[in-house]
């Protein structure tokens, strides 16, 4: 789960990570309000998306009056920004819809850093990642100079995280009471990452003011999916975000244990287990067709779970053929995804030609649960053979 920076920026004050003062609106007339009652000298105005360079794309504003913050708002909320950084009129039909703005006060640097913490998925260990110089263009340093970011191992322990947090600081040349600072905050971030079980903990720039003080400006959280069983709030949190964000018919599917993707091509396919669905798909263009979609449903799909996602597919006018492939297991055999095609087809106008290739657990039985569902059919041996005969079925004139 990847928060968006005002959800991050709340879980490190939580951390006693220092971040600027600010709020979110999600109008134009709310941020101008906001911006009067938190009444800054200057404001920075910055839209939530997860864009990788929210500055170069025009994300990230800056306004010295109310007015200003609310007009800003105005021109941010309900456009689009590429995730790519491409800016606000190349992401015009793309990109991530802005719904929020982040209203802030603008933090004046002395210098920029750059500190992270993540999860190396090589060594399976946290690492301590720093910079003496942040903000938008780490990537292309990082490329130019592999010695630029600094990094080191972090254990885990029963309080946190343990490192060098103290050598850290000094390797990106802080000294005195600034690298104290940048030790602790070090350290409080390893303690998030591992209390809250966090892939990611970055903060870019880390500012130091010219008082001598550290504050996030940015930050980017992003807590690993498997965990949210131990971590409630965080769960609910995941589920508030897809409702706003996500797209309903995946959603949908999702609710109904199915991993579903629409795609351009007119094959429908029915498959459990994502490597089998990728195979099939590799299958059918290996045959000259084109897939409808991905699906993969999972073992704890019932039939009417698996009729929605035949639904789905069926709902697309484009659809010329299904391609049911399935490998029954002990948790989920062949008749229960074989019911759930023929409750579909029985509730759908929508009659595409249907080849079906069945293996495993109950395949026999399935072919016996098609037909009492009066579910006409072309059967296949194979992988191969089915994935051709579906290719040319779509090809046949309707």
């Amino acid at each position: 789960m990847n928060l968006q920076e005002f959800q991050a920026k709340e879980l490190l004050t939580r951390f006693a990570v220092p971040v600027p003062r600010g709020r979110i609106a999600d109008s134009a007339a709310d941020a101008e309000r906001v911006a009067r009652r938190l009444s800054f000298p200057r404001f920075a105005v910055k839209a939530q998306v997860r864009s990788t360079d929210r500055l170069a794309a025009g994300g990230v504003r800056f306004s010295a009056s109310p007015e200003g913050v609310g007009e800003t708002a105005r021109l941010l909320l309900d456009s689009r920004i590429s995730r790519a950084g491409g800016g606000l009129a190349d992401a015009a039909n793309s990109g991530e819809k802005v719904r929020w703005v982040l209203i802030e006060e603008a933090i004046e640097a002395m210098q920029a850093l750059y500190a992270a913490v993540f999860l190396d998925r090589v060594t399976g260990q946290l690492s301590l990642m720093a910079a003496p110089a942040g903000g938008s263009a780490i990537e292309a340093r990082a490329k130019q100079d592999a010695q630029f970011i600094r990094r080191a191992p972090l254990t885990i322990t029963r309080d946190g995280a343990e490192g060098d947090f103290a050598g850290m600081a000094a390797s990106i040349g802080l000294d005195g009471g600034v690298a104290e600072k940048a030790a602790t905050i070090f350290r409080r971030m390893a303690s998030l990452a591992v209390a809250l079980d966090a892939t990611q903990v970055e903060i870019n720039p880390l500012a130091v003011t010219w008082d001598g003080d550290l504050v996030a400006l940015d930050a980017k959280i992003t807590i690993d999916d498997n965990a949210l069983i131990r971590h409630p709030a965080l769960a609910a949190l995941a589920a508030a975000v897809e409702a706003e964000e996500g797209d309903a018919v995946v959603l949908g599917a999702d609710r109904h244990h199915i991993n579903y993707q629409r795609m351009d091509g007119d094959v429908g396919l029915v498959v459990n287990g994502a490597g089998l669905a990728l195979a099939t798909l590799d299958a059918i263009v290996d045959a000259g067709g084109q897939p409808a979609n991905f699906m993969d449903i999972r073992t704890t799909a019932t039939s009417l779970d698996v009729a929605y996602g035949v639904e789905l597919i069926l709902a697309n006018p484009k659809v010329r053929v299904i391609l049911v492939n399935v490998h029954g297991g002990g948790m989920q055999p062949c008749d229960t995804i074989a019911e759930g095609v023929g409750i579909a087809l029985r509730r759908s106008a929508h009659k595409p030609a249907i080849v079906v290739r069945m293996a495993g657990n109950n395949a026999a039985f399935a072919a016996t649960v098609l037909a009492n569902n009066g579910v006409a059919y072309q059967g296949a041996s194979d992988m191969a053979a089915a994935s051709r005969n579906a290719v040319e079925a779509a090809k046949r004139p309707p």
